[in-house]
């Protein structure tokens, strides 16, 4: 797992470029003051003891996770050795799993700091800087009493960059960090937790059907088939959600419905191990972005029974054949002319036990 430290002197902006980093890439933010303020709240006061130990806890149950790796902010002081000892012992953690580790040093002049000292952001998280006197203070002894800036040369790592963010926004540096070390972009980790299924009741099935018209809409004024899910009346969609062995779910992103996916078995076939997908919809504009491969897994998650998958895709649309086939499925070999433009392609997954 990797790591990318994001090190420099107070309200240089750590916490705020990590926050935007973490946008744009497979990486969490572990900020330093998740675990400070917990601990001032708790002891009434600073103790590094307790902050390490809440730290070193959050290191080792992140490592169990699927993420490309952790965003830590630290300031480090360079003329401490302790810094120097404490950020290789958490640096050795992460490249003993193989792992790569990746610093980032901010500056910025200290009139813009006492400013980002005082930004809506900055207070909302961190409760200890919300006396800005006092905070203000306190940002300017760490910086008399320590080095918070390296020399010239002085950090010796090959994944180094300092920049200079005085008049830089944070989306800008994060971008020029995901550049800079070449970073992958968000990861399906991310995708699957922002993904959810939502089982759809009766009483909503008009609005599953309207989400469903809008998907498959496109695909119908392209191939014309009787058939279509863009044409089916609503009954047919209410009767299908009325099979006892089958179920409609809602397809959510970030909390907002954007298709729908039915599943089940069927009961003529008397065999509940083979399951159906039928149909499956995202509406356009949500298309494209990976949200199908999340569903399809969730789906596979959510039903450890199945020990085979069947569906149908219309074989003329490459992008459909080949998500489905990145998805695990193969074609039997099984096909049905639709017209003289469509033809549909049966897949099957069967489920490695």
């Amino acid at each position: 797992m990797d790591l990318i430290v994001i090190i420099g002197s107070g309200a240089v902006g750590k916490m705020t470029v990590g926050q935007q980093l973490m946008k744009i890439t497979d990486f969490r933010l572990f900020h330093n003051h998740m675990m400070i303020e917990p601990v001032l709240e708790i002891f009434g006061g600073f103790n590094g003891e307790a902050v390490t130990k809440l730290r070193e806890v959050v290191f080792e149950e992140f490592m169990k996770t699927n993420y490309q790796g952790m965003i830590f902010t630290f300031m480090w002081a360079f003329d401490q050795q302790s810094d120097w000892d404490y950020i290789k012992s958490v640096a050795d953690r992460f490249e003993a799993t193989g792992g790569t580790v990746y610093y980032v040093e901010l500056v910025a002049d200290r009139a813009v700091r006492i400013e980002r000292n005082k930004t809506e952001n900055r207070l909302k998280n961190k409760a200890s800087k919300r006396d800005l006197e006092a905070s203000e203070a306190r940002m300017l002894r760490e910086e008399t009493h320590y080095r918070v800036v390296s020399n010239e040369g002085e950090v010796p790592f090959e994944n180094y960059i300092k920049i200079d963010n005085t008049n830089l926004e944070p989306d800008v540096v994060a971008k020029m960090i995901k550049d800079r070390f070449k970073l992958p972009g968000p990861g399906m980790t991310e995708l699957m937790s922002r993904v959810k299924l939502e089982e759809v009741p009766i009483s909503e099935i008009e609005q599953l059907y309207k989400l469903q018209v809008e998907s498959f809409m496109p695909l119908y004024e392209k191939y014309h088939d009787d058939g279509s899910p863009a044409i089916e009346p609503l009954d047919k969609v209410k009767a299908r959600a009325g099979i006892p062995t089958r179920k409609y779910y809602f397809i959510l992103r970030d909390g907002a419905r954007i298709g729908g996916i039915n599943v089940g078995t069927k009961a003529a076939e008397n065999d509940d191990s083979v399951y159906y997908i039928s149909p499956i919809f995202i509406v356009p504009a949500h298309q494209n972005r990976g949200v199908g491969y999340a569903v399809i897994k969730k789906i596979f998650e959510m039903c450890p029974e199945a020990k085979t998958w069947k569906l149908d895709t219309i074989k003329e649309e490459a992008g459909n054949c080949h998500f489905y086939e990145k998805c695990g499925f193969v074609r039997t070999g099984e096909e049905h002319v639709i017209n003289d433009k469509m033809t549909l392609v049966d897949y099957e997954l069967k489920v490695e036990k």
